[in-house]
């Protein structure tokens, strides 16, 4: 029996398996990614309340030795035990190494992988279905949201449309990239609403409530790209989609004149009236810093033209579908 796993024995520390099982789960819980583990990090201090480490346990040393050098090295076993069970889920391919992470983040962090994910929601028992919506990064598609960040399409002459689409075809390609659509534009956002600023995730810290909106839709083989893209909460969502408002080219709002056809009691949420605070709007929404990922004039044209619902006898638009 080598020192280490001595120690670890007497001591009684946890079964690795059982800390791999813990870093899953609270990698998921941190959104996928969590730094090296040193001293005075929370993380490290979370863990051990969860194996309700004694304090013997907490602040024990390995010293190894290195006699060509002359000197004694120390570090704390509990440390040692997270790292050893960090690099086997790194074996596994349930996370990516600081090594490799730093390359796409600049930060050296330990991060998901897409096999890990599926092995964290499974301990925590969440259904599969629902990894679309969640925001936990994960390193395939981190490499994804890199990719559409820094090579954004050229703004002369865009087209919305990507028309390799198949909808009727879901390959795993293009599952990670739909996914990595919604957090490049949800972080180029800043998960706030494009158009009233809401910013708030659920209580267990997996869902942000903003989502990423297709300004040309998927199901008409619109470009998963940041520019064809903007981050909306889930009511603005919805009322772009069926076509209660689109935006000009100078980014402000234009509200449907059927507003103005409406029931007194449409549209309210107790005192606050939704379609006169969207049409008394003047204000540009909300936009990203760099301007080359802004939303592009032919997609929001084509979004006045063919999602827009402009006058009561208007036909052929999202809004007649979702009314049938």
């Amino acid at each position: 029996m080598s020192y280490e796993s001595k120690m670890l024995a007497e001591l009684r520390m946890p079964p690795r398996k059982r800390v791999e099982q813990a870093l899953l789960r609270i990698l998921l819980r941190y959104g996928g990614v969590i730094k090296e583990f040193g001293s005075g990090q929370e993380i490290v201090d979370e863990l051990a309340d969860q194996f309700e480490l004694s304090e013997p346990q907490r602040s024990a040393f390995l010293e190894t030795v290195y006699r060509k050098q002359n000197r004694v090295k120390r570090s704390l076993l509990w440390h040692r035990l997270l790292f050893r069970a960090a690099d086997s889920l790194a074996r596994e391919n349930m996370v990516s190494r600081p090594s490799q992470t730093i390359e796409l983040t600049h930060r050296k962090e330990w991060m998901l992988t897409e096999k890990g994910l599926d092995k964290a929601l499974k301990l925590c028992n969440i259904p599969l279905t629902q990894k679309d919506c969640l925001s936990t990064k994960s390193f395939e598609v981190r490499k994804i949201v890199n990719k559409l960040k820094q090579s954004p399409p050229s703004r002369r002459d865009y087209d919305p449309f990507d028309k390799r689409k198949r909808i009727v075809q879901t390959t795993r390609e293009a599952v990670l990239r739909n996914r990595g659509f919604r957090q490049a534009v949800t972080e180029a956002y800043h998960y706030k609403c494009a158009v009233c600023g809401l910013k708030v995730k659920s209580p267990d810290s997996l869902l942000w409530e903003v989502a990423a909106a297709h300004i040309v839709p998927n199901r008409s083989f619109g470009r998963d790209d940041i520019c064809n893209g903007i981050a909306l909460c889930h009511l603005h969502h919805w009322a772009f989609d069926v076509g209660w408002f689109t935006l000009l080219d100078d980014y402000k709002l234009r509200v449907s004149p059927q507003v103005s056809r409406l029931p007194s009691d449409f549209g309210r949420i107790s005192g606050y009236e939704f379609f006169r605070a969207l049409k008394d709007s003047n204000a540009k929404i909300n936009l990203p810093k760099r301007s080359e990922i802004h939303p592009h004039p032919n997609a929001m044209r084509w979004h006045r033209e063919n999602v827009f619902y402009q006058q009561a006898n208007c036909k052929g638009t999202v809004y007649d579908e979702w009314q049938q």
